[in-house]
This record gives structure tokens, C-alpha cells and sequence, in this order.
């Protein structure tokens, strides 16, 4: 998403907190922050060094976020919280301050990513899907307040597409692995790349109508 940005010509700022953030930004000509957003003074400073060094931004992509599988009775508080602190609670912080300055200005995007588990349950992912439910409902009451002020706030969720943030999926479990590509109308998984035309229509002016939508960008799987 970061490169698709940068190809359509978007001067691109990398937030992330593994070593992964500087590397993107250099193959995409960026800058890059280290930041983990689930520390709620590291993300405001973060953001504040982002206002300050590059300006206000006109696109806020949120796209934080963590998975820690495990069934239901066996899911421990400390994994929950982690969940909710890195999948809901940093994208409301980041959100708020952003939208802020944004709403000043009178116009900006923003993007933030759910989930296929937006709209289902799932199976061990209990704080996962709590996360990706709540941040729909986020994104919906976000743009019923930010729009009257220009602002535009929409969700992308993505579907089965292959990332490390699901590869105790396809690499670690073939027959669950087999039965999601059982109900894709695509007879594929994703890629990353497929990402880049929704978010960059999303970023552009021909979404400016467009407030509290969640996106599925799935391959069909909810058209089953």
C-alpha cells in the first residue's frame, strides 16, 4: 500500500516498530518513523515529529494491527489486550489526532483496515475479531462526525490475502487452507498488491462521496 501511494505520487511516511518501516521507506523514496502504536506516548510523539517535519498529512492509512490465535478458553488477558491496544485503541488514538487537523483544514482521507472478521465471527481469534468488529463500527461513527467537516473516513477489509499477519493459515494449517480456497470465487488467495486500487481510490477525489463505507476487498468470499 505504502508503494502503490508513493507510485501514484504521494510523498509516503512509514509508521511502524520493526526495523521493516526504514526498509520500505527507502525502496519507495519515504520517510520512516519507528513507532509502536500500541504505546500510547510513542504514537502522539510520533505523530507530532510527522507534523512537524513533513507537515499536515492529507491521507492517514491505519493499518496497524496484530493477530495472536488461540481458542476461546485458552485466550489470556494479556493477549486480548495486546489485541485491542494495537487493533482499536491505537487506530481511535491516531484517528483522533489526525482527523483533528484535518477537520482545521477542511479536507483529508482516511483509511483504515478491517476485516473479513468485521463482518463474521472466525474460529480461536476472539480479541481479533472483537478488534476488526469494533473498528467497523469505529470507522462508521468517525465519519458521521468528521464528514460535515470535510473529512472522508472509510474501511478497506480485506479478505484472505497472504501476509505474515495469516500464515498460520496457509503455511501451518493446509485443510483450513483448503477450505477457504474452496469458497473463494477467485479460486485464489490475495496479494498485497490487490490492496492498491481500492486504497488509492479511497485516497483520491473520486471518493469524496463515500463516508462509513467498509470495503471488501475479498475475492468474493462474503458473495458466498
Amino acid at each position: 500500500m505504502s508503494a502503490g501511494l508513493a507510485s501514484a505520487g504521494s510523498s509516503v511516511v512509514v509508521v511502524g516498530r520493526s526495523e521493516d518501516a526504514e526498509s520500505v521507506a527507502a525502496a519507495i523514496g519515504g520517510a520512516a518513523v519507528r513507532c509502536d502504536a500500541s504505546d500510547p506516548d510513542a504514537l502522539d510523539a510520533s505523530l507530532e515529529q510527522i507534523r512537524r517535519d513533513h507537515g499536515r498529512p492529507d491521507v492517514l492509512v491505519a493499518a496497524q494491527g496484530i493477530a495472536r490465535p488461540s481458542p476461546l478458553l485458552e485466550h489470556t488477558d494479556a493477549d486480548w489486550d495486546a489485541t485491542i491496544a494495537t487493533n482499536l485503541t491505537s487506530v481511535f488514538r491516531a484517528c483522533r489526532t489526525v482527523g483533528t487537523w484535518m477537520a482545521e483544514a477542511g479536507r483529508g482521507k482516511i483509511v483504515t483496515i478491517a476485516s473479513m472478521l468485521s463482518f463474521s465471527g472466525g474460529l480461536n481469534v476472539a480479541a481479533y475479531a472483537a478488534s476488526k468488529g469494533g473498528l467497523a463500527q469505529l470507522t462508521k461513527a468517525m465519519a458521521n462526525e468528521l464528514a460535515p467537516r470535510g473529512v472522508n473516513v472509510n474501511a478497506i477489509a480485506p479478505g484472505y490475502i497472504r501476509t505474515n499477519a495469516n500464515r498460520h493459515i496457509w503455511r501451518d494449517n493446509p485443510a483450513r487452507t483448503a477450505e477457504i480456497l474452496s469458497r473463494l470465487p477467485s479460486g485464489r488467495w490475495g496479494e498485497p498488491s490487490d490492496m492498491v486500487g481500492p486504497l488509492l481510490f479511497l485516497c483520491s477525489p473520486h471518493s469524496d462521496y463515500l463516508h462509513g463505507v467498509v470495503l471488501p476487498v475479498d475475492g468474493g468470499w462474503l458473495s458466498r
